[in-house]
């Protein structure tokens, strides 16, 4: 049920988002990266369970999140005791049914998860081990792929949270919301590696704009994943808590914890939103696979290596087009490292931006830069055709569903967009809509 799209993209890190002076930084000879699928998925498309942002979100249905609901809503009624040091499980009389096979006995999963010594209290309960059985028994040819690229990212989220102060085991929340798919994309519009909605990514600082989208930075997504999370445990206290406020936001986490009068993740499950209630020990069971996954014979998945890179300040308009036909560099492989940019095209003129590029071709874009950044100039920054991509800014494709209560004017009105667009875009004949409908919406109507 769990679909892993696979488009394994990069862009690796300036110190500390500061660009450096030199047209290039050094170079980063220690880092090498895969590339086993440098084809991007023809409609940008990528299943994952990526929320952060908000209410309006929770009707979101991709596959993870489907199979993240249904453990959720059949073991939350039974949630088995347990104190935190050291870990011990108790099942209730009547345990649920429905429970993940396993061949690891449940006396290993707690010894295992007490050997982490994690700074993140870890709990163990009958939807915690049906998280665990997931990543290590059903899911295992998917987490080879998956741990295959933590080699790659993780690296760069441990010094993310390292630089913030924070626990670097959050650091496996990107393999929840995105199978570590830089490109991915829900159907809500949360983009990137780390699953920003819009108004969030704005919020934190993320350049998103009619050339640029910088949920899709590595690095950039990162470093503002770990400021949200930095803010939440600043008004929760508590990391299972402002984990989960990831997914549902912090207003519906404070609800849980009103409507209960608990401050305990545990104690209020059953009031949090159903898909976030599998959220944090859907945590659990990525942390325990990343550590324990060769126990489980899970073999990383690591092909197509294209090695060190470096970056290029870029400081006038710069075509993908143009690197390629110059310096040989195949536009292919500038997507793949620079998934930011949104239409092959880096704005320099408009600020600091870097172009990130295989170590082997640094020298042959130096001898030739002048002739890179000349090369049909004036055909492909045309003022008519770049005008015409300003204008299409936050007109970016949502499937959105359609939820209790919902109308057409209050979707419109939520994505800047009218009435008679969302019709016109979905050919209906009337402003009847019914809960559970489709639509595909392109906010800001820019279409």
């Amino acid at each position: 049920m769990l679909t892993f799209l696979i488009a394994l993209l990069l862009t690796f890190p300036t110190d500390s988002l500061a660009l450096q002076n030199d047209s290039l930084s050094v170079a980063l000879d220690s880092l090498s990266f895969s590339a086993d699928s440098l084809a991007l998925p023809a409609d940008g498309q990528a299943d994952s369970i990526g929320m952060a942002d908000f209410p309006e979100n929770q009707q979101d249905t991709c596959d993870f999140a489907d199979e993240i609901r249904q453990l959720s809503d059949s073991l939350h009624i039974r949630i088995g005791k347990w104190q935190q040091t050291p870990l011990r499980w108790i099942v209730e009389e009547g345990d649920v049914d429905g429970v993940i096979p396993s061949t690891t006995p449940d006396s290993v999963f707690v010894r295992r998860l007490n050997e982490m010594n994690c700074f993140i209290p870890l709990s163990y309960n009958s939807i915690v081990r049906n998280f665990m059985a997931l990543y290590s028994d059903r899911r295992r040819s998917s987490m080879g792929e998956v741990l295959g690229r933590c080699n790659i990212f993780m690296p760069i989220f441990e010094e993310v949270f390292t630089r913030y102060e924070l626990p670097e085991e959050l650091k496996v929340m990107a393999i929840i919301e995105s199978a570590l798919n830089p490109t991915a994309t829900s159907r809500a519009g949360a983009r990137g590696m780390w699953q920003f909605m819009y108004s969030t990514g704005k919020k934190y600082g993320l350049k998103i704009d009619s050339f640029v989208d910088e949920r899709l930075d590595v690095y950039k997504s990162a470093d503002a994943a770990a400021r949200y999370l930095k803010d939440a445990y600043e008004v929760f206290g508590d990391w299972p808590l402002a984990i989960s406020s990831y997914n549902c936001g912090a207003g519906n986490v404070q609800k849980a914890i009103r409507r209960s009068g608990k401050r305990d993740f545990w104690e209020i499950y059953n009031w949090l939103p159903r898909e976030t209630r599998g959220y944090f020990p859907a945590f659990i069971g990525a942390l325990y696979i990343t550590r324990y996954y060769k126990e489980h014979g899970i073999v990383p998945v690591t092909e197509g290596e294209l090695g060190p890179i470096d970056t290029i300040r870029v400081t006038k308009m710069l075509h993908f087009q143009q690197v390629e036909k110059v310096a040989g560099i195949p536009r292919q492989t500038l997507r793949v490292l620079n998934p930011q940019y949104r239409h092959d095209i880096v704005p320099g003129k408009d600020g600091d931006y870097v172009l990130r590029v295989p170590y082997a071709y640094v020298n042959q874009f130096i001898d030739h830069e002048e002739e890179i950044y000349a090369w049909k100039a004036d055909s492909l920054f045309n003022p008519v055709a770049l005008k015409k991509l300003k204008d299409g800014m936050d007109g970016e494709r949502i499937i959105y569903k359609v939820k209790s209560g919902d109308v057409l004017g209050k979707i419109a009105i939520r994505h800047k967009c009218t009435v008679a667009q969302i019709k016109r875009w979905n050919g209906l004949k009337s402003n009847n809509i019914r809960i559970g409908q489709k639509l595909v919406i392109y906010r800001g109507g820019k279409k």
